[in-house]
């Protein structure tokens, strides 16, 4: 959430920020009137405070001469009757408020390219190179078919259209992803891993921003407050709701492995087939609580560590800054993705999403940290990254590793994981 202050003093760079972002600005309008009502709401409560002091003077006075104050009495009475009624009024519109702000994206850092769609994002680096073939490359759902790792029309069976059931090495292959992820950020990386509940209440979605914009992209359960998380962020970013955190505590890095689930409603076409865009899937996460100054930097750090994954897996890819109007992420002021290379698109997928929120979660979550010199008390910034989506991890590794009997090579830093080299082709599928 921004500062209301910020809000109510900076109207237009707020206005601004809110149409690069593609967002409609008929909430600030609300803001800004509501405001406007609660200042005239405060205004008259002080002139009749103000009234009502000068009759409680003189009916001090009259009182004190024998002088008859039942007239008076009734006025004060009055006075009195209104402010109760103003004073619950201007909770009410302070209540609004707040939820309006609620509604309100982060802005956009100055860094950011400015556009609405994907066609202002700016590429920063690559690295690799895409595999050429001396063959017919398959797609993963196909390759996955074949070598008998996944069965979609069971997990269709179990649970409906875009879902996904490994069996096997294919098991075994997502298992030691998240397994090699979770070591390489915990030991190399220094983060602290966590194995957080999968299902929160609302105050913590909305802690996180995915309240209450995006309540219909979300799974409730029905007739409880609780929420499948679409992310680790959520339970993640949350750990300090409500604290105040000593200035030597920052930074802190925590990192999850956690199953995520997500409507996917507006998806269509061909990234609805096979695990890049399912209802369910694992990711491993990580989020970082920092002090102002360093979130910037760190948001760098933390790209390089989801990128780190890619490299030890020697899968290619590319590093996208994303436009004002494709951050997606509605807390964040900053975002990169990191897209992978899949053969059977012929293009590059996105596989991890790093962001820093500044305060803009701090402030929804009410988490503080104090300074060591002046005591002072501010709001933490949090940032956010994949580290990375396992099941897009295995789709570009079947395709990229897949060879021309249909087999695939196992990438070296997972073999101690896995056990084998390679997943052969079951010999009745020959």
């Amino acid at each position: 959430m921004l500062d209301i202050k910020f809000i109510r003093k900076n109207p237009e760079v707020v206005r601004e920020a809110i149409k690069k972002r593609g967002y409609s600005d008929e909430n600030l309008d609300k803001f800004l009137e509501l405001d406007k009502e609660r200042l005239r709401i405060i205004r008259e409560v002080e002139e009749l405070k103000h009234e009502l002091n000068i009759k409680s003077k003189e009916i001090g006075r009259l009182k004190s001469k024998g002088g008859d104050v039942e007239d008076l009495l009734k006025e004060s009475k009055k006075l009195s009757d209104r402010i109760d009624d103003l004073d619950k009024k201007l909770k009410e519109v302070e209540r609004e408020l707040i939820d309006l702000a609620l509604t309100i994206p982060n802005i956009p850092h100055e860094s950011v390219p400015v556009g609405l769609d994907d066609k202002a994002n700016v590429e920063i680096r690559r690295w690799g190179k895409p595999r050429e073939f001396d063959f017919e490359p398959l797609p993963h759902w196909e390759i996955g078919k074949i070598l008998d790792i996944l069965d979609q029309e069971r997990a269709s069976k179990l649970s409906g259209s875009r879902f996904s059931l490994y069996k096997g090495l294919g098991a075994s292959l997502e298992r030691a992803l998240i397994n090699f992820m979770l070591d390489l950020h915990v030991k190399e990386h220094g983060y602290t891993e966590i194995f957080p509940p999968f299902l929160v209440r609302s105050d913590i979605m909305l802690g996180t921003g995915q309240l209450p914009k995006f309540g219909d992209d979300m799974y409730k359960v029905e007739g409880e407050d609780l929420w499948l998380i679409p992310t680790a962020e959520v339970p993640l970013t949350n750990l300090h709701k409500g604290e105040i955190l000593s200035e030597d505590e920052l930074p802190k890095y925590y990192t999850a492995y956690t199953a995520c689930f997500r409507k996917e409603a507006g998806a269509a076409g061909k990234d609805t087939r096979g695990l890049i865009r399912v209802h369910q899937f694992n990711k491993v996460e990580m989020v970082k609580i920092v002090k102002p100054e360093d979130s910037y930097n760190e948001l760098e750090k933390l790209v390089s560590e989801a990128e780190d994954v890619l490299k030890r897996l020697e899968l290619p890819y590319r590093v996208v800054l994303l436009s004002t109007g494709d951050m997606s992420g509605f807390s964040a002021s900053k975002t990169y993705d990191i897209e992978v290379w899949m053969p059977s698109y012929n293009r590059y997928v996105e596989i991890s999403s790093c962001s820093n929120c500044t305060d803009f979660q701090a402030r929804r979550m009410n988490t503080r940290f104090r300074r060591k010199e002046s005591g002072r008390l501010e709001f933490v910034h949090t940032l956010n990254g994949s580290g990375v989506a396992i099941g897009r991890t295995t789709a570009a590794i079947l395709e990229n590793y897949q060879d021309a009997d249909r087999s695939v090579r196992i990438p070296q830093a997972l073999v101690p994981y896995m056990g084998v080299e390679r997943i052969e082709r079951p010999l009745d599928s020959l």
